[in-house]
């Protein structure tokens, strides 16, 4: 099973295969359970906030239940290789023996938002190959970070004390989204300051969100954690309406470029940036031409 999910999420992210002939060719292999529907956890928070090891703790957790598990982690690209800079299979590696436990890392790569481009596909690929957890470990900070949403069933973000102004970050972007706060490194100064902080900011924003505390390097807080990840599943309704919200909104958007890129490229469009060249036209004229071709609104400026 490790093998054929392994070779189609390859495959799938290379561009060698689409993800409906990936899915037919899992289902053909016999990983497809009917009316499978695996739990999608999105854990993000800033970097240096210990995820990896909370994730490890909560596969440990996860399979301590009987279940498996399959945890998707995208990483910072490379800006040389586009390969993934962190090791979280290396990272991971005593679970590297376990037949219910798949571990892959992806390179974020030109994908904005903390996921790779293909990291929608390795989840359905997941599920697809009968995991009962599938885990989205991302990088994530501040507004922009907020992908995870359109993939996760529920998501938990992880602090730590003495990140500064970490509060203000989450609440900048990541309060919407989340479902779940973590503290962890709890036992360090400031971590029941961080805590109370995100309490009143989760009654500012009127949620029923749980603000727990963790210690991910010798496993404290994390059975809570998980209890509580565990209470919220298949309560889903939500977060399936923000996921098609986000997701429609986003295509809209990667439609709108496209749709942007062909104007500029047009035979009118060539000839306004022409004038731009020889400075018969100034940058705010053209650029109010140029969206009057896209047929966008034109921005009185």
């Amino acid at each position: 099973m490790h093998r054929d999910l392994a070779r189609a999420i390859s495959s799938v992210e290379n561009g060698i295969v689409e993800l409906p002939a990936a899915l037919a060719r899992l289902a053909h292999l016999g990983h497809v359970p009917p009316a499978h529907h695996a739990e999608v956890i999105g854990i993000t928070g800033p970097p240096g906030a210990g995820k990896s090891t909370l994730v490890d703790r909560l596969i440990e957790g996860i399979r301590a239940g009987g279940e498996s598990v399959a945890v998707i982690a995208v990483d910072p690209s490379s800006p040389f290789t586009q390969g993934a800079v962190l090791g979280d299979r290396v990272r991971m590696q005593r679970h590297a023996g376990d037949n219910g436990v798949f571990i892959r890392s992806m390179a974020s790569r030109e994908g904005g938002g903390g996921l790779a481009p293909a990291t929608r596909d390795a989840v359905r690929l997941a599920e697809a190959a009968g995991f009962d957890v599938v885990i989205v470990e991302t990088v994530g900070v501040g507004q922009i970070e907020l992908e995870v949403v359109a993939v996760a069933d529920q998501i938990v973000v992880v602090t730590v004390p003495a990140l500064g102004d970490s509060v203000q970050t989450i609440k900048a972007g990541l309060t919407e989204i989340a479902d779940i706060f973590v503290v962890n490194m709890a036992d360090r100064p400031g971590a029941n300051r961080t805590a109370l902080d995100l309490k009143h900011m989760v009654r500012e924003g009127q949620r029923d969100i749980p603000v727990l505390q963790t210690v991910a390097q010798d496993g404290t807080g994390v059975a809570d954690l998980l209890a509580a990840i565990l209470s919220r599943r298949g309560g889903s309704e939500v977060n399936a309406v923000r996921a098609v919200r986000f997701e429609v909104v986003r295509r809209a958007r990667d439609r709108a470029v496209i749709a942007a890129l062909a104007s500029l490229d047009s035979p009118d469009g060539s000839a306004v940036l022409d004038r731009v060249r020889a400075r018969e036209l100034s940058r705010n004229d053209a650029i109010d031409a140029l969206l009057a071709i896209y047929g966008g609104p034109v921005h009185a400026h």
